[in-house]
């Protein structure tokens, strides 16, 4: 349910012109007829939008990247929910005075529940090649989906807080679908109040669950938006939390406290051992697996067990047995796949791996992985119905992931009705799956998208600890067998060697997603290759690395194979 509805469609259409041929006006043009209004008189009332309050808005001065822009904090339909707590839409619009007739909807990773500074990709910087999209006069939205993550009235549930917006099924909508739909609309209403134009092209952008956002949106809403890009995306987000409980219960095979599962040195040796299997498969020895798919055939975990006690040099049975099953996926006892598998990759020997899957270092959390805090308060009550509500304290989360019964539990994640929760009867309308995928996610189609002419490009580090990047694969793929075996007018991933959740790992992990889109969506230059250096700040790039190292990303199922030359440069490589 979209709350703005009809009670807002007569304000808005009173504010942006009418779809037709101007929507496809160069930005250029549409920027060069802008005329912003003063910042300060961006009121509520000045705006018209049933529903949407302007907290603020106020003048910000140019500081380094960020341009000087009117930055407008707003609220949209508060009320209170079904569990007592107070919700609203909050949001913030950085509107650059140096605008580039362009809009950019900042789609943000986690649970949400913060109004992330609206300045476009400011955590994962690589994907914008250290430029975000303010900088480059793009108009850009940033909101909290709907809920915060820090109402003190959660504070009782501990680690779980975060989570806590489980309980009201309208929050669950907000951070699904629904609030980006809500707030798509209002973002450019607002654009158009402030510089007299609508924009000329329209874009989502976002990693981890913010790639599930837009993957979520180019199949809900592909013809509102000329571009999506999704990072690792979350697009199956419940069935890949039933993934934490199937790691820790592999895990706890080896020892009752996952955090000794497995220790710094023997992911070290599980990577080290991937590259000597598959480092030369793409034609050259350079640290880094192009070609994963092939990698899969001849590494064989089996090949690292310990011929007799347990050194650094080789893993017990026990431990190859329980990254085996973790690795195999999670499945009920009629062996029905209930995620995907993974592929090993030799990033998993990055820290951002173990931080995942194994262990965290942060004191408050017990050091537990983050697939045993946020990944399970999330999973018990957010992915599941009805959710489970808890103290919130490192163990009882972990029992949560122990106790999780694959063939008892894991079907909530589908369910929906009335449940009593906490002394209250809450009619869920909605399961997770409903409210947290694209409706077509088991076969991808975008007809919309595809329709309206409009692009997203995926891009997905192989050694992704959270999200399997087979499962990216596997759903482009899919996709390609719907139209006619490829969907490359429309479509493209791109896998990322060696990289973790959304950066880092021992990779060429920094490249430039939104030039790729808008060169595709705005000049039709499809995006055959695109080029990716090191990241200066990647402390997990091998010292024999030179830092200026480059290699294309190709769209799958292309990979950048060696042709010929300096192993250190994206020209010596094709994609093919």
């Amino acid at each position: 349910m979209i709350r703005l509805g009809t009670r807002a469609a007569v304000a808005l259409c009173a504010i942006l012109p009418a779809a037709g041929p101007a929507a496809a006006e160069d930005p250029e043009d549409i920027a060069a007829k802008a005329k912003p209004i003063a910042c300060e008189t961006l009121t509520t009332a000045a705006l018209g939008v049933a529903g949407v309050s302007i907290v603020s808005a106020q003048s910000a001065p140019a500081d380094e990247d960020p341009p000087a822009a009117c930055v407008v904090t707003g609220e949209v339909n508060p009320r209170t929910g079904v569990d007592g707590r107070h919700y609203a839409l909050d949001f913030e619009m950085r509107l650059p005075l140096e605008w580039n007739g362009r809009f950019l909807h900042q789609v943000n990773g986690g649970n949400d529940g913060e109004v992330v500074p609206a300045i476009g990709d400011p955590k994962e910087l690589n994907a914008y090649a250290g430029k975000p999209a303010l900088a480059r006069g793009f108009a850009v939205l940033s909101s909290d989906e709907g809920h915060s993550g820090k109402d003190p009235a959660n504070d009782v549930y501990g680690l779980q807080a975060s989570a806590a917006f489980g309980l009201d099924p309208q929050a669950r909508d907000d951070y699904g679908y629904a609030g980006d739909m809500t707030l798509g609309v209002i973002g450019k209403a607002i654009i158009a109040k402030f510089y007299g134009a609508a924009p000329a092209r329209s874009y989502m952008f976002g990693c981890s669950n913010g790639g599930r956002h837009a993957m979520v949106a180019a199949s809900r809403m592909g013809d509102e938006y000329d571009g999506f890009v999704a990072g690792d995306p979350g697009f199956d987000l419940p069935r890949a939390a039933i993934q934490h409980a199937w790691d820790v219960q592999s895990f706890e095979t080896i020892d009752p406290d996952v955090k000794k599962s497995f220790s710094a040195a023997d992911m070290a040796l599980v990577g080290r051992k991937v590259l000597e299997a598959c480092d030369k498969l793409d034609g050259v020895e350079d640290g880094m697996v192009g070609d994963i798919k092939a990698c899969q055939k001849v590494f064989h975990l089996a090949d690292l067990t310990c011929q007799g006690e347990k050194t650094d040099q080789c893993l017990s049975k026990t431990q190859v047995d329980a990254l085996n099953r973790a690795f195999g996926g999670p499945r009920n006892s009629k062996g029905e796949e209930l995620y995907s598998d993974w592929p090993f990759d030799a990033g998993m020997s990055s820290a951002n791996w173990r931080f995942w899957k194994v262990f965290s270092g942060v004191p408050p959390w017990n050091g537990n992985p983050l697939i045993a805090t946020m990944g399970a308060a999330s999973l018990a009550a957010i992915f599941t119905t009805p959710p489970t509500m808890m103290k919130g304290d490192p163990d009882s989360l972990m029992a949560f992931l122990t106790h999780f019964d694959f063939d008892r539990d894991a079907p909530k994640i589908y369910a929906k009705g009335s449940f009593a929760v906490d002394g209250k009867t809450i009619d869920f309308k909605e399961s997770a799956w409903d409210f947290m995928t694209p409706p077509d996610a088991d076969d991808p189609k975008l007809e919309k998208l595809k329709a309206a002419g409009h692009k997203i490009i995926l891009y997905h580090g192989q050694s992704d600890g959270v999200f399997s990047f087979n499962g990216s694969a596997n759903w482009i793929e899919k996709l390609n067998a719907n139209n006619g075996g490829d969907a490359g007018d429309f479509a493209r991933l791109f896998a990322v060697p060696g990289m973790n959740h959304c950066a880092m790992g021992p990779a060429t992990d920094n490249f430039d997603m939104l030039s790729a889109i808008v060169d595709w969506a705005e000049k039709g230059r499809a995006p055959d290759r695109i080029i990716a250096g090191v990241r200066p700040d990647n402390k997990e790039v091998p010292a024999d690395w030179s830092p200026e190292r480059t290699r294309p990303l190709c769209p799958w199922p292309k990979i950048a194979r060696y042709a010929g030359g300096d192993k250190e440069k994206a020209a010596s490589f094709e994609c093919k």
